[in-house]
């Protein structure tokens, strides 16, 4: 299995993982998977209530097992969690087996798109945007360690995010190197 089989999407909660995931998968003829999506599916109940029962601990325990899986799978788009990076082996699972994408968002304006969802349990706090600039600060460069393709996500419209990648795609699954700047 060549590292180009595979589409990974990383980033904050809001970035557009799972919305520009399913065009790249649609574009691409491959078959998409959202991580948070499996583990609702696998434990019958939403994200919230895991970490209500189990904490954030347990939720990660439940996330490296699905992400070690669907890493292993060939030809998938894959929109990760936004915490999946906390996990050393899935960051390491990540950067193996696929061409990693790294939707950069900043706090203000995933704020701005996440402010009225419930199913965001990190963010039921007194001052989301405050969470979402700490979750920004932790996790940022990790994002960047496994990102093959950074994308900014707040210049662009989805359409326009996605007519860049699938040109950074073509490139790298042609075996071209990337230009070395961000979107």
């Amino acid at each position: 299995m060549s590292k180009r089989d595979n589409i990974f999407l990383v980033g904050l909660m809001g970035a557009g993982k799972t919305t520009v995931g399913r065009l790249l998968a649609k574009h691409y003829g491959c078959v998409f998977y959202d991580s948070d999506h499996e583990i609702e599916a696998r434990t019958g109940v939403k994200i919230p209530l895991i970490f209500e029962i189990e904490g954030e601990a347990g939720f990660r325990k439940r996330e490296e097992v699905v992400m070690t899986e669907l890493t292993a799978k060939q030809g998938i788009v894959l929109a990760t969690g936004g915490g999946a990076v906390l996990s050393q082996i899935n960051r390491e699972n990540l950067r193996k087996n696929g061409v990693v994408i790294y939707l950069r968002g900043t706090p203000e304006h995933l704020y701005e798109r996440t402010r009225h969802d419930r199913n965001r349990p990190l963010l039921q706090t007194e001052n989301p945007l405050a969470k979402l600039r700490e979750l920004f600060t932790q996790r940022d460069p990790l994002y960047r360690e496994v990102a093959d393709i950074v994308v900014d996500t707040g210049r662009q419209s989805v359409a326009g995010m996605t007519r860049v990648l699938f040109g950074r795609l073509d490139l790298l699954r042609s075996g071209l190197p990337l230009p070395d700047t961000e979107s």
